[in-house]
């Protein structure tokens, strides 16, 4: 990790998005090192509830027991199957063998869907999760996470947009699971060229493990390199910027109470 971008997007964040929370990045490693290793669920748990001690600063590794949802699994690499009786489960369920959740009108819709997946190489190795300003040179982040509110997404949206002559060329939002819009989807991307920001957690199955009013941004570090490098040319540094921190400053005020 150059620490010379990890410091300069901290002070940057500071001044154009003063008061809200720092992203997190994950990587994928063989060996966490001395990194805690998040321990095994007893029972089923979502990810994304895991990451609210990430966000506090305790940076954690993930490997497959650590994963107990199975989406999870399929969509951090850790399987490339899915459940035999998935197209029922996410669609209106199967009497006597697995309930819906009614996210998908039909099965047949659900395995259309499936058709267009592609698995994460990540059997047999971890994710390393840790917040931005506890990145150390020896990281190698491909992902950067933002949970934030409006006024923030707004900035981040129009920024990953900011040298884009597609008006969706910026931005994705894909259907899927919470983990889906934070890890597979922007990992896919960052493999590409010109890879893409993912808005995300519209999981209603997730939102329970965030707080109010919180969506995602889960930036590929390609082009998160590129955004950080647009902040001091870009429509943050106007009069209309500044209008949308003092909003940012009373959001935070608000939920710290």
């Amino acid at each position: 990790m150059d620490t010379e971008l990890r410091d300069r997007f901290t002070g940057l964040w500071n001044t154009y998005f003063e008061g809200a929370d720092l992203p997190v990045t994950f990587g994928i490693g063989s060996d966490p090192g001395e990194i805690q290793k998040a321990a095994a669920p007893k029972g089923w748990r979502c990810l994304v509830c895991d990451l609210t001690r990430i966000r506090k600063g305790t940076p954690l590794a993930f490997d497959e027991r650590s994963v107990s949802c199975a989406g999870g699994k399929f969509y951090l690499g850790f399987t490339a199957e899915r459940a035999p009786e998935f197209r029922y489960f996410l669609s209106y369920g199967k009497p006597g063998v697995v309930e819906g959740e009614r996210y998908k009108q039909s099965p047949e819709i659900v395995e259309a869907m499936s058709g267009h997946t592609m698995s994460i190489p990540a059997a047999g190795r971890c994710y390393i999760f840790k917040r931005w300003d506890q990145l150390d040179p020896d990281d190698i982040p491909e992902v950067v996470i933002f949970f934030a509110r409006p006024e923030v997404l707004s900035g981040l949206f129009t920024l990953a947009n900011f040298d884009q002559t597609d008006p969706n060329g910026g931005v994705i939002c894909p259907f899927g699971a919470g983990c889906g819009s934070i890890i597979y989807y922007p990992w896919l991307e960052q493999q590409k060229e010109n890879p893409r920001a993912v808005l995300g957690l519209f999981d209603p199955s997730a939102r329970p493990c965030v707080p109010l009013d919180i969506l995602t941004m889960a930036i590929p570090m390609k082009k998160f390199v590129k955004m950080v490098g647009y902040m001091e040319e870009s429509f943050l540094i106007t009069p209309s910027w500044e209008k949308v921190k003092r909003k940012i400053a009373r959001s935070t005020e608000m939920y710290s109470r």
